[in-house]
This record gives C-alpha cells, sequence and structure tokens, in this order.
C-alpha cells in the first residue's frame, strides 16, 4: 500500500476545494432601462438584412413593453444604447432570436416616467442560493441562479446589491450553512470583508415532475443574519430550456420584494452588528491620520536635525468621506493585474484597492475605497491614462 504524507494529503485536500471554476463575475450596473425576454423570427433577401430588422423589431417590442407611448421607429431607436443578444438562429434569410434592448435613462425616462428610486438601501450583500437535487449551493459551483443574479442590471434599483464573483475564497466563506448562523462577530467580519451593511438571502428551489418535464420554482426572500422571512412566490416553466427566463422573471420580483421591504423600514442595517465593532466617524478617521503623518513628519525632521517650522493659518482642511467602489479591468495576464493595482493605489485621493474577483485571461473586479465622488474617481482615473465608463457605484476601466 502506498503511504501518504498526512501533510501532504492535507494540503492536497484544501487545493481541491478552491480550485475549478466557481461563480460569475457581476456586470457592470448603469441606471439604464433594461428589458430582455423579447423573441423575433423575421424573414428577409439575407441573413444580414434579416437580423437588422429583428433588431429594429426588438426596439419597438420593448418599448412597448416598457409602456411608452406611440413614437416612430427612428425616435425608438435614437433612445436605444444597446441590443443584448440572449440566444439567436441565423440562417440564408431567417433570422429567429430571444433579444435584449436597453434604452438610455436620460432619453427614454422623460417618456416612461421612471427617473430612478430616490432613496437608496445600505451596501447589501446578496447570498443566491440554489437548491435542487436535495442540495443548497451558492458558489461551490456554477449555477444558474448565481448567474441570472450576475448579469442583472441593479443600476436602476433602489438596493444597492454587493455581489460577489464567488471565485477564490468565496466559495468557502459564503455558504448555505452560513445563512443559519447566528453569530454576530462572524457576520460582521464577513460584511466588512465585503464593504456591506447587512446581508439579503435570495433562495430558489427548483422541483422537476420528471426528467425533462415541467419545472416549478419556489422563491423566498429573506434578510439580515437571523434569516428573517420577507416573501415567498412561485414560478413553472415547461422545461429545463425555460428555467433561465423563469430565472430573469423571479429577479423583478425579488427586487421588488426587497424595494418594498426599503420604503416599509424593514430593511434596515441590523443595528447588532454595529455593536460588535467599534466603527471611527470618517472625519474623525481623517483627522487621526492627518495628525498619525504629521508626527512621523516631525519626527523624521528632528532626526535629520532639520529644525521643524509650524505655520498656521486659521484654516483647517475639510476631510472628504471616504467611499467604496466597484472597478472592472481587464486582466489578460498576472502582470495586468498587478500593474491595475499600482496604479489605482498610486492615484490622488484612494485610500485603498483589492480585488475581489481575478480572471486572467477575462475581466478581474478590484475594490476601491476613494475620498470623494465617482465621478471624481473616474477624472483621477483619466488623468492617468486610463479609458473609464462610467456606472452606477461602479467603473469600467482599460488602457
Amino acid at each position: 500500500m502506498l503511504a501518504i504524507p498526512l501533510a501532504f494529503a492535507a494540503r492536497e485536500a484544501l487545493l481541491a476545494q478552491v480550485e475549478g471554476d466557481r461563480g460569475i463575475a457581476p456586470v457592470v450596473s448603469t441606471g439604464d432601462i433594461s428589458v430582455g425576454g423579447i423573441k423575433v423570427d423575421i424573414r428577409d433577401k439575407t441573413a444580414e438584412k434579416a437580423r437588422e430588422e429583428g433588431w429594429k423589431q426588438a426596439m419597438v417590442l420593448g418599448w412597448k413593453k416598457l409602456g411608452g407611448p406611440t413614437m416612430s421607429d427612428s425616435q425608438i431607436e435614437s433612445m436605444v444604447s444597446s441590443v443584448v443578444v440572449e440566444k439567436e438562429q441565423i440562417g440564408p434569410h431567417r433570422y429567429i432570436a430571444t433579444l435584449g434592448v436597453v434604452f438610455d435613462r436620460t432619453r427614454a425616462g422623460q417618456y416612461l416616467g421612471t427617473g430612478g428610486p430616490a432613496n437608496h438601501s445600505a451596501p447589501m450583500l446578496l447570498i443566491p442560493v440554489l437548491y435542487t437535487g436535495g442540495t443548497q449551493t451558492v458558489y461551490e459551483v456554477r449555477n444558474p441562479w448565481q448567474k441570472a443574479w450576475a448579469e442583472y442590471q441593479t443600476g436602476a434599483s433602489a438596493i444597492d446589491y454587493v455581489r460577489p464573483s464567488g471565485a477564490g475564497g468565496d466559495s468557502l466563506l459564503l455558504t448555505y450553512g452560513q445563512t443559519t448562523r447566528r453569530s454576530r462577530l462572524w457576520w460582521s467580519n464577513i460584511l466588512d470583508q465585503f464593504s456591506a451593511a447587512d446581508v439579503l438571502i435570495a433562495i430558489a428551489r427548483v422541483e422537476r415532475q420528471w426528467p425533462g418535464g415541467p419545472v416549478t420554482g419556489h422563491f423566498t426572500a429573506r434578510y439580515g443574519p437571523d434569516n428573517r422571512y420577507l416573501d415567498s412566490f412561485t414560478l413553472k416553466a415547461d422545461g429545463d430550456a425555460g428555467i433561465p427566463a423563469m430565472f430573469d422573471k423571479a429577479l423583478g420580483q425579488f427586487d421588488a420584494i426587497y424595494t418594498r421591504a426599503l420604503q416599509t423600514g424593514l430593511l434596515r442595517p441590523d443595528p447588532t452588528l454595529k455593536a460588535q465593532r467599534i466603527e471611527v466617524d470618517p472625519v474623525l478617521a481623517a483627522l487621526l491620520e492627518a495628525g498619525r503623518r504629521a508626527q512621523a513628519a516631525d519626527a523624521a525632521a528632528a532626526e535629520a536635525g532639520v529644525p521643524v517650522t509650524v505655520v498656521t493659518d486659521g484654516t483647517q482642511p475639510s476631510p472628504r468621506a471616504v467611499a467604496s467602489y466597484t472597478v472592472q479591468f481587464a486582466s489578460p495576464d498576472a502582470a495586468s493585474v498587478d500593474a491595475a493595482l499600482g496604479s489605482l493605489r498610486g492615484t490622488s485621493g484612494v485610500q485603498g484597492a483589492a480585488t475581489t474577483s481575478i480572471a486572467i485571461g477575462g475581466v478581474s473586479v478590484m475594490r476601491v475605497s476613494y475620498g470623494g465622488s465617482l465621478a471624481e474617481l473616474a477624472s483621477a482615473l483619466r488623468s492617468r491614462g486610463w479609458q473609464v465608463v462610467e456606472g452606477q457605484n461602479a467603473l469600467s476601466i482599460r488602457r
């Protein structure tokens, strides 16, 4: 019998828990108006013309789906910022597809009366739980429920969703078992890592009547470290092919449930989470940090024998509140990740930058603490040579 050293076996077991493809990085959310699930079936002389006509028809159908007023096709097209291809089949003279249309909120909002929510929630950590086949999973394996939340455009929502990518240690830290824990200290440590104030738990329980047959989805919205119940609902699909559409419909209902809870005062950060940790006011923290830097500079000057002159003009600098923003960036290799982190950390006003998701060869995500607004951070990055696309509480950058 081959003997394997215990230390080697433990190391291999630890690696096996975090290896492989886990989780999906969330898209950058924008405040635009998005509508999906639009089916088109167009015939024309060529495949290109059929596709072009299919997209135009999807824009008109999307506008009607949003309840917009009667307008010409050209007016509707002028308000479209992008067309999302969810599924398509292209033939020599036929185009069959399921599309999504994104309308620019600035241009379309005046006709739809959707200027966006007046108030937003505190940052809420989202844990999407999929219960199927007797097993509850979050980020242990890639699943369609977490994929639906990762692709959901949350920019127009009143809820500030914090959606982890599920990569690295996320799959070990955020599990279904964590939702049943009541330890405030444990929850506070997790929420601190994701810069969140509280937690939302979105549960999808999928039941199949038989393999390949009808599917029933039971959805439950919960929140807080005590896993409190908010609401539930049931949706159905004809088969496995209809599950993504069922999940997309469920996301809208979840957002409506959480929004109502916010408006009625239920969705407030649990005060017992703050009781387990000492929080320093941002203004006081900035003053303390300025004092430490001044003391360090005085000490260095004293050691060098340089006299220290104190000049007072009766004014004090006004410290800026530090906010946390999500930044996406292309990461073709490991060196690009280090370069992006170094550039962000060297930007004026940035207090800290740390990766939350690394995808070599794809798009990685970092969390940046910055003393200013999102627009000011975008301007500072542009001055350092970055091309910046602004979203809702997030940026996408590239060289």
